[in-house]
């Protein structure tokens, strides 16, 4: 059986998907979702998620996308829905980082998919990909300074040697309050701004709502935010 596969237009795609994933691999070093159809390859990371039933934490996800070439341009054999481990991913891509460092920037690139992985929860929930209205612009240093925060809020409140369990706890606490000024969009959608690099300065930062998903988009990317129940009539 031929194993999956996509293909990027050139090189510096390559490079721009190499940053992401590893830019993800240091937020959670766990998998990434990969869509590919229509031409476009969707590349979905998890920064925050419920741990089980009982669990109040947001779904918080990072999304890029990159134009695809070849048959994944019109659809067919390059058409898929998966999930891999990120770092198995980022071993293949460097790979080929290294082997285009010394071919045309211009020529496509195809990149085989590694060994499917099938028991990630946050995978089974998709955004909405249409019905998005537009709430609202901010500026970008609102969501820096609330990721920043937040950030040296955790680094304070874990010490080193803390159990698993409460480590969660504390970031679940922290990262699933709301942002001053933003009561709908959780702090941990401003972590998974910066933390993925969709955050330049003098950038503008435009939310989007759908049902019980909040959008957040910038030049550079996509946070996806699936709000608990408890918040969904404000």
């Amino acid at each position: 059986m031929t194993s999956k596969s996509f293909t990027l237009v050139d090189s510096l795609a390559l490079g721009d998907l190499h940053v992401f994933l590893g830019r993800a691999a240091r937020v959670q070093d766990g998998s990434v979702r990969l869509i590919s159809g229509s031409g476009v390859l969707a590349v979905y990371v998890s920064v925050l998620h419920p741990a089980g039933l009982l669990d109040e934490s947001p779904t918080v996800l990072g999304l890029r996308t990159f134009a695809l070439t070849g048959s994944g341009a019109v659809g067919g054999p390059e058409d898929f829905d998966i999930v891999v481990p990120v770092r198995s991913l980022l071993m293949r891509v460097e790979g080929l980082l290294q082997s285009a460092a010394a071919a045309d920037v211009a020529e496509p690139i195809v990149v085989a998919l590694p060994m499917e992985v099938n028991t990630v929860s946050w995978a089974a929930i998709s955004p909405p990909r249409g019905g998005w209205k537009l709430l609202q612009s901010v500026q970008w240093d609102i969501l820096d300074a609330a990721a920043r925060a937040g950030i040296d809020e955790v680094a304070t409140a874990i010490p080193t040697g803390t159990g698993e369990q409460i480590v969660h706890r504390v970031r679940t606490e922290i990262w699933g309050r709301p942002i001053d000024g933003l009561d709908f969009v959780p702090a941990g959608a401003a972590f998974a701004a910066l933390s993925l690099g969709f955050l330049g300065e003098g950038d503008a930062v435009t939310i989007y709502e759908s049902g019980p998903w909040t959008r957040l988009t910038t030049k550079r990317g996509h946070v996806l935010v699936k709000r608990r129940a408890w918040s969904l009539a404000r």
